[in-house]
């Protein structure tokens, strides 16, 4: 893991990050908090955020673990409320969290196609909603979503996960739509092939079935679509978060930013 170097870029934002319990999510939150912001590490387990916000604390930042089931609009609203009663009023919010499972095109079922569409879609949809009913008043704030290459470029064994992940493209750019006549930024960063646990992550449907999220046969084998010849880390998409939650981006609004070492070249 790269050590994020401390700077003051962000010193005055409070940010939300969903997710933010390992992986990509956790990377966001030691940059954002290494640029100088106050974190909420949220997740729905909340040992691994206390786990990662500890971590943060121990390096000098302002960092606490909030519990939150993204499709869960109290759930939302209590993240918030906590977030802004120990940390003060949120500036950006990160929907980070989102669920992957790998799955051939014929064998792909109703609960695990709910399970993608509820999280990656509905989830993002309710963080955005309650995220803009605190900023309108305030003028402005910025929402960035982790949509995926898949958002543009599906594969034949991650159908229902590429279309959560544009349905997630498509709230983004309808949110910036909506909400830029209040100040208020959306955009996206889609990730290409990143070793994170998911790789190696057994998950099981609602029948009890265990389906291989991925594996490490499979992220080999992507490895052949890369340009830059590498899988990427979660370090390699958190740079490109902290521009986005800086006012770098400010003129920025229903971008989808890939940093996918060149998957999908458009």
């Amino acid at each position: 893991m790269t050590t994020p170097t401390a700077s003051d870029r962000l010193a005055t934002k409070n940010i939300i990050v969903t997710g933010a319990g390992g992986g990509i999510g956790a990377a966001f939150a030691r940059h954002l908090a290494a640029a100088g912001a106050a974190v909420a590490v949220a997740d729905l387990d909340l040992a691994a955020a206390e786990s990662i916000a500890a971590e943060l604390r121990d390096a000098g930042a302002r960092a606490i673990a909030v519990q939150v089931d993204v499709v869960d609009t109290d759930s939302v609203r209590a993240m918030f409320d906590t977030a802004e009663a120990e940390l003060g009023e949120v500036s950006v919010l990160f929907n980070n969290a989102g669920v992957c499972i790998r799955q051939p095109f014929l064998e792909i079922t109703e609960a695990q196609w709910k399970l993608m569409h509820t999280v990656n879609g509905k989830g993002t949809l309710f963080c955005t909603q309650e995220a803009a009913r605190r900023f309108i008043p305030r003028g402005g704030g910025k929402v960035i979503n982790t949509c995926s290459t898949s958002s543009r470029q599906a594969s034949a064994d991650f159908a229902a996960y590429a279309a959560s992940k544009a349905a997630t493209l498509s709230v983004t750019q309808s949110a910036a739509r909506a909400l830029g006549q209040h100040g208020i930024t959306v955009n996206a960063i889609g990730p290409g092939i990143i070793d994170t646990d998911l790789w190696s992550k057994v998950e099981r449907d609602d029948a009890g079935a265990e389906v291989v999220a991925a594996s490490e046969r499979s992220l080999n084998a992507y490895e052949s679509q890369i340009l830059l010849g590498r899988t990427g880390t979660p370090d390699d998409i958190a740079p490109t978060a902290v521009f986005l939650a800086s006012a770098d981006s400010d003129y920025m609004t229903g971008q989808l930013l890939m940093v996918d070492g060149g998957i999908v070249v458009q």
